[in-house]
């Protein structure tokens, strides 16, 4: 009897044993996903804004160049061709605007890096935002929830052949009932609607890895996360009390 006791308790000690390593195996699968997750993502918000940067200094390299060709048209008199020429300069200029001013410098920059990308992807953006300088979510968090917000509203306009349909994106933040409201809409390929919930898991690896973000951050803050998926388009809605 003694015997058989004591095989029990070394199989059920064994078994817990068993379930503690798995669980530990998989949570460290899970936080290095999570990790490699989160690197890729600083490395690509870095390398967004490193390239809105060197781009302006390719343009401001240039700018002799372009003041010599001014002061040449002006000499000649040639008024049409220097009005077609500063007109070109103009879209140049606004295909690199990094002067979205919300009151947030880290959101200033997330903004400005994916409304760049966007529009070179040839994506209507029209972006609204303004946020108070004090605000209960911090700036890293702010960014992860707008930034992860973007790259899924890019990847979907992607998904549009050009020309098939509008490709855009709308984005407005800003205060609303005492709370900070963020809102991000763009044209999808997508026919038919589909359960949010069949969205969301459709998602895999690091898209994936972007929903729940947002869902926990805004969790962590006691804010409100709402998707709305008609055909054409997507929306969401992030709430989150100041």
């Amino acid at each position: 009897m003694n015997n058989l006791i004591m095989f029990l308790l070394v199989a059920f000690g064994a078994a817990v044993i068993s379930v503690i390593l798995t669980i530990l195996i998989l949570k460290n699968k899970y936080d290095k996903r999570l990790s490699d997750f989160q690197d890729s993502v600083l490395k690509k918000q870095r390398d967004e804004v490193q390239n809105i940067y060197q781009t302006m200094r390719a343009w401001r390299h240039d700018y002799h160049n372009h003041m010599q060709a001014i002061k040449a048209l002006l000499s000649m008199g040639k008024k049409e061709e220097l009005s077609e020429y500063l007109d070109n300069l103009e879209k140049d200029l606004d295909s690199i605007d990094i002067a979205i001013r919300t009151g947030n410098v880290g959101l200033d920059a997330i903004l400005s890096s994916k409304v760049s990308i966007a529009r070179k992807n040839n994506i209507e953006v029209n972006c609204t935002a303004k946020v108070p300088q004090d605000l209960k979510v911090s700036d890293v968090h702010l960014c992860a929830i707008v930034g992860n917000l973007l790259d899924n509203a890019i990847e979907a306009c992607e998904k549009i052949t050009e020309g098939a349909a509008p490709r855009f994106i709308r984005i407005y933040i800003g205060l609303f009932k005492s709370q900070l409201y963020i809102s991000v809409s763009n044209a999808t390929c997508e026919k038919h609607r589909r359960r949010l919930s069949e969205l969301v898991t459709s998602k895999l690896g690091e898209h994936g890895f972007g929903l729940r973000r947002i869902d926990k951050l805004a969790e962590k803050y006691d804010g409100y996360v709402n998707r709305k998926n008609e055909p054409g388009i997507f929306a969401t809605e992030v709430m989150l009390p100041l």
